[in-house]
Order: C-alpha cells, then sequence, then structure tokens
C-alpha cells in the first residue's frame, strides 16, 4: 500500500495496527474514496475481496497499491471473509470495512484504542448517514416478543424493538449485543477462538448476527465506540425483492440455529406477519412467500437450503 511517507522510522510509528479487509461486489464507484481514507489512516495492510465483480472493483483496487484476492465465484459476505481470514496473519486484529463507507480522521485508530483499553473481541463505530444523521446501527438479540412488536409496531416499538433508537444510546461507549456489520474491528485473540463465519448458512444478511453471538458466547465483549465514526452510504440493495425475501428467511435461519424448535416455528410466523403488513410494496410481498415457502430457499442469492 502506498504510504505517505518514505521514512521507516515515522511509519513504525504512525502505522495503525491492523489489516483491513473489504469484500467488494460491483463496488467501483465506492471503492477509491475509502481506499484513499485508509491510505491516510496508514493501516498496515489492506485486502479487498473481490466477488467476481464485472465492472473496475479489481482494477481501482490494484491500481491504488493495495492486495486483491480475487474469489472466483460470488461467494458471499460470509465466504468472502472466511477466504480473507486465511490470507491475514493470525496475530493482527482485522477491521472489516463494507467498499461504501468513508472514515472521519481517527477513525481506525480509535477503534484499535477501545479494543485495547476495554479488551473486546469486537468494537463497532458510530455511523452515520451521508446527511449526518446517527444511523440506528445497534442492536438487541432477536426474540420471539421482539420480532412481533417490530411486525406490529415498527419503530413505535422502542425498547421492544431489536433495533436500538434512543439518541442516548448513541452517544456513550458502551457493551452491545450486536451491530451492524458495515464496519467491524475483530481483535486477534477473538478470531483464533471464534474462528470462521458460517457461510454454510448465510451468504448474505444475518451473518453477523450470528458471527457476534458466537463472540459473546466465547465470553468477548461487543463494544460500541462513539469516539470512531464513519459514514455508510448503504441503501444499495434495499428495493431488490430477491435480497429482501433473503434478509427475511435468514433472519429465520438465524433463529433455527440458535434456538429449539417451538420458538423458531413462532419467530417464523413474526416474521410472516412483518411482510404481510408490509406486503403492498412488491419486494415484502415476494419476502413472505419466501418465508412461508421453505422450499423456495435454495433458489434465492446463495442457494442455501
Amino acid at each position: 500500500m502506498n504510504t505517505r511517507t518514505r521514512d521507516p522510522a515515522v511509519r513504525r510509528t504512525r502505522t495503525a495496527e491492523c489489516a483491513v479487509v473489504v469484500v467488494s461486489y460491483q463496488s467501483a464507484r465506492h471503492l477509491p474514496r475509502l481506499l484513499s481514507d485508509l491510505e491516510a489512516a496508514q493501516v498496515r495492510r489492506v485486502l479487498v475481496v473481490d466477488n467476481c465483480s464485472t465492472d473496475d472493483s479489481t482494477a481501482l483496487a490494484e491500481a491504488a497499491g493495495v492486495e486483491v484476492l480475487s474469489t472466483g465465484a460470488n461467494l458471499g459476505y460470509a465466504g468472502a471473509l472466511n477466504l480473507a481470514w486465511r490470507s491475514v496473519p493470525a496475530d493482527l486484529p482485522v477491521l472489516v470495512l463494507n467498499p461504501d463507507l468513508t472514515l472521519r480522521p481517527g477513525a481506525v485508530r480509535a477503534l484499535l484504542a477501545a479494543a485495547n483499553e476495554r479488551h473486546a473481541g469486537v468494537v463497532v463505530p458510530k455511523i452515520v448517514e451521508p446527511g449526518g444523521a446517527t444511523a440506528r446501527s445497534l442492536r438487541r438479540e432477536p426474540s420471539v416478543v421482539r420480532a412481533f412488536a417490530t411486525a406490529l409496531l415498527g419503530r413505535r416499538a422502542g425498547a421492544l424493538s431489536e433495533l436500538v433508537w434512543s439518541d442516548a444510546a448513541y452517544r456513550k461507549a458502551a457493551y452491545v449485543e450486536w451491530a451492524c456489520g458495515a464496519a467491524l474491528l475483530i481483535t486477534a485473540d477473538c478470531r483464533r477462538v471464534v474462528g470462521d463465519w458460517d457461510d454454510a448458512r448465510f451468504f448474505l444478511y444475518s451473518e453477523e448476527t450470528d458471527y457476534l453471538r458466537r463472540v459473546r458466547d466465547a465470553g468477548f465483549g461487543v463494544v460500541y465506540t462513539p469516539d470512531a465514526v464513519v459514514t455508510h452510504e448503504g441503501g444499495g440493495s434495499g428495493g431488490d425483492a430477491e435480497l429482501v425475501a433473503l434478509m427475511a428467511v435468514n433472519r429465520v435461519r438465524y433463529f433455527e440455529k440458535h434456538h429449539g424448535s417451538a420458538a423458531a416455528r413462532w419467530f417464523r410466523a413474526a416474521v410472516a406477519l412483518h411482510e404481510l403488513l408490509r406486503s403492498a410494496d412488491p419486494a415484502h410481498r415476494a419476502a413472505l412467500r419466501a418465508v412461508l415457502d421453505r422450499k423456495s430457499w435454495p433458489e434465492l442469492p446463495g442457494g442455501r437450503a
């Protein structure tokens, strides 16, 4: 990676001691800005894992002087991260970033500082939207009650919601249950103990819910720090019917993995209700059909049963 100084002594004192992994797929529009931010942050290593993009993602990453790992097929998010895990030194923390992020100055170092001070397994930053509003990126563990409350009440579910809506929660550092996976700093110890992402179940969506639950189950903390700020464009796939359906189905897959069959049936009913009450939107109608018809699940992106 290009650096802004040729003096090795200065580089040693200024380099942020982590590896960055960016999973790209048709990300040519976003990558140059993020890679520029990472150059300014002087991280030790940057690896772009490209999920068989047909745009200029790979060429742009190579032109920026970072490592590029081409998957040869679209492995999904979890699959691409597992491939990256084998290419990153075991003693380095890894910062996983979506390509449509930009980094505020000092964000990487603030994440590393929070990991050191709080002995966390994973640290997540404050995420803001392009207009500057705080994104609701913090989450509570999925439950049947929360799923029904969100289906019926949406944002009005408040403290019963899986999303953390309270403004106060985003103003101070705290341990959280899980968070949006757009930016995650994972310590070397945590990576070693928790292992791979579950790419057998999760091609895209809910993979971070599962991974961060396993982080907590392994005895590590998930820490939120508002001292690190990133901007997330997001929204790029929000209206795609297949992806909305996959998001709904993967919520069910996650709950079935971690809870008993009786609770999972109730959770699936709550997800179906959520999609039914929003079925004026064609994407939510597609999601409702998918949730109700398990035989259709292998036809969704990623082909998981």
